[in-house]
C-alpha cells in the first residue's frame, strides 16, 4: 500500500495530527478533558507514525521493531492513563466535597474552580476539531485504503467523540459547574485512553513473538 501512497498528502496529515496534539497539550488546561484528549490523540499520532515508518526505514527493520516499540509505548500509555483516571477522580471528589461543605466550601470552590474559561475551551476544541477533520480528509487523499484499517478508523472516531463530548459537557450546566463537567469528560477520555492502550499492548505481543521467531530462524 505504501508504494501507492500519495506522500505529500500523508505528510500533511501527519503534520495536522501533530498540531492537534500540540494544541490540546499546550492549551493551558492541566487536569482537564482537553489535556487528556491530547494524550488520547498521542495514540493516533503514534499509529500514523508507525504506519508511515517504512517510508524512512526498511520494511525488515520496521517488522522487527514494530512490536517492541508498540509494546513499550502502549505500556507507558496504560500506566499513564491509570494515573490520569485517579487524578481526575481525585479532583472531582475535591470539587464536589467543596460544594457540599457549606458555608465556606462553596466559596473556596468558586474562587478556585468557578471561573472555567468556556470561551477559550470552545476555541481550542474548535481548532482541534478543524485539524482533525483536515487530518481525516488528508489521510483519505493519501490513500483510500486507510479506511480499511479498522483500528485506525475506530481510534480516530474515538477522538472525534471525545472532542464532541467535551464541547457538550462544557455547555451543559452554568459556568460555575463547568470545571466539574469538564473533569467528568476527562475521566471518560482517560478510560478510553486506557482501553486503547491495553488494546495496543495486547496486540503488540504477537508481533514481538513473530520477530523473535524470525531472529531464531536467521541464527
Amino acid at each position: 500500500m505504501l508504494d501507492e501512497l500519495r506522500k505529500p498528502f500523508f505528510i500533511a496529515a501527519v503534520v495536522a495530527i501533530f498540531l492537534v496534539v500540540l494544541v490540546e497539550l499546550g492549551s493551558g488546561f492541566t487536569v482537564s478533558g482537553i489535556f487528556y484528549l491530547g494524550i488520547l490523540d498521542s495514540l493516533v499520532l503514534f499509529t500514523i507514525l508507525l504506519v508511515g515508518a517504512p517510508l524512512v526505514i526498511t520494511h525488515r527493520f520496521h517488522g522487527r521493531i514494530q512490536g517492541v516499540v508498540t509494546f513499550l509505548f502502549s505500556f507507558l500509555m496504560f500506566i499513564g492513563s491509570v494515573a490520569m483516571v485517579f487524578a481526575a477522580l481525585g479532583l472531582l471528589l475535591l470539587m464536589v466535597s467543596l460544594l457540599m461543605a457549606i458555608p465556606f466550601g462553596p466559596i473556596v470552590y468558586l474562587k478556585e474552580y468557578g471561573r472555567f474559561d468556556r470561551t477559550a475551551a470552545a476555541a481550542t476544541l474548535s481548532l482541534a476539531m478543524a485539524l482533525k477533520l483536515g487530518f481525516s480528509v488528508l489521510m483519505m487523499l493519501a490513500h483510500q485504503r486507510f479506511l480499511e484499517n479498522k483500528g485506525l478508523v475506530l481510534i480516530v472516531l474515538t477522538s472525534f467523540i471525545g472532542t464532541i463530548l467535551l464541547g457538550f459537557l462544557h455547555g451543559l450546566f452554568p459556568r460555575f459547574l463547568a470545571s466539574i463537567t469538564d473533569d467528568i469528560g476527562a475521566i471518560v477520555i482517560a478510560v478510553l485512553t486506557l482501553i486503547w492502550a491495553l488494546f495496543y499492548l495486547v496486540g503488540a505481543i504477537p508481533a514481538i513473538l513473530k520477530a523473535l521467531r524470525v531472529d531464531k530462524s536467521v541464527t
